[in-house]
């Protein structure tokens, strides 16, 4: 009988992460679940290997290690595993962070209630140096909701599948929708996401379920398919409008293939939650800064107004101030402010 989750760790380096992620697994009180660790190439792989090993032995049959055999990068080694996962769901998780108390209850509960969930849609915080020390919470709603499949699903999800520690999704469903159409995006859950909400429904979880370390160097750009665009311990401004363009590329996609047309409500989405997209290069000169800022623009985002907001507010106030202010008003609302209609159907 398969298990109802596989817990999906794609690791690269950070071996030291390594045990305190598998310890957060493990001490949950939910064990209908694997793990399975696709370790992709990296000059830590002995090290991850005996960690791996150690744990194989304390908890038999629960933890499944492939090694691939050449550094495939982070969208095909997502796939990986997708492909290599035995359980009903995929639950991923970042090979630096933390799995909270009761996570996986929490949302067997939820697969209980519901018939028909493509994806669950958590609540996450990020933490500085240990896990006492929550930076913010990320809540999208205050209440637990369902969105029917279909363009409902897709709009609220798809930008908010960004954060792959805590993406949960139907594993048939991804299977099917498997492609390497998108691999050096870095943002493969997202083309996931499109294709399985377009017939499965979502439910949303206002419960914090994954903890993520904060300000962790990217390990991105080492594939063939990420090499020359992505420079491993920094987001570029290259990189940066490389994944947005990606992500509007898969949206677009979705519509080609599916006729399900929510480009202009995605777009619009990212529009109004900008920050994220610019926050790292903030301290570029102010002509660059420009550049990058009118490249953003010739994407589409140039008509929308909460777009102009984030990019020219966060230049002027910098990185530490427009954080601060983040940080006051979700603490304040309890969640994620929201601008326009997105989700205001579909209350449990």
């Amino acid at each position: 009988m398969r298990p109802t989750f596989s817990i999906c760790i794609p690791a690269f380096n950070r071996a030291r992460h390594l045990p305190a992620l598998l310890d957060s697994i493990f001490a949950q009180e939910y064990h209908d679940f694997n793990v399975v660790v696709c370790e992709d190439a990296s000059p830590e792989r002995e090290q991850i290997a005996a960690i791996v090993r150690d744990y194989a032995g304390r908890h038999p049959g629960q933890l499944l290690y492939f090694e691939n055999a050449k550094n495939l990068g982070y969208d095909a080694n997502i796939r990986n595993l997708v492909e290599k996962a035995t359980g009903e769901f995929c639950f991923f998780m970042g090979n630096d962070d933390l799995l909270c108390p009761g996570a996986l209850g929490t949302v067997a509960g939820i697969l209980q209630r519901y018939d028909n969930v493509g994806l669950v849609l958590r609540g996450y915080a990020w933490f500085d140096e240990v896990p006492e020390k929550i930076n913010q919470a990320v809540r999208y709603f205050n209440e637990e909701r369902k969105f029917a499949a279909g363009r409902e699903a897709i709009t609220v999800c798809f930008r908010r599948s960004g954060v792959i520690s805590g993406y949960i999704v139907h594993r048939d469903s991804a299977c099917a929708a498997a492609t390497a159409k998108f691999d050096g995006t870095l943002f493969y859950q997202l083309h996931l996401t499109a294709n399985v909400l377009a017939s499965r429904c979502a439910v949303f979880t206002p419960e914090i379920l994954v903890l993520c370390r904060n300000n962790e160097p990217p390990e991105f750009g080492n594939s063939g398919n990420e090499r020359g665009t992505y420079v491993p311990g920094s987001y570029t401004p290259e990189a940066l409008l490389a994944m947005v363009s990606g992500a509007l590329s898969i949206i677009r996609e979705l519509k080609a293939t599916t006729g399900i047309d929510v480009v202009d409500e995605v777009t619009r989405d990212y529009a109004n939650y900008f920050y994220p997209y610019i926050r790292s290069q903030l301290g570029l000169p102010f002509s660059e800064f420009i550049a990058f800022y009118r490249a953003y623009g010739r994407m589409g985002f140039s008509k929308y107004p909460m777009f102009h907001f984030y990019c020219l507010a966060a230049y002027a106030l910098g990185e530490k101030h427009f954080d601060g202010l983040t940080r006051v008003i979700r603490a304040h609302l309890g969640r994620s402010p929201q601008f326009g209609r997105l989700g205001q159907s579909g209350m449990v």
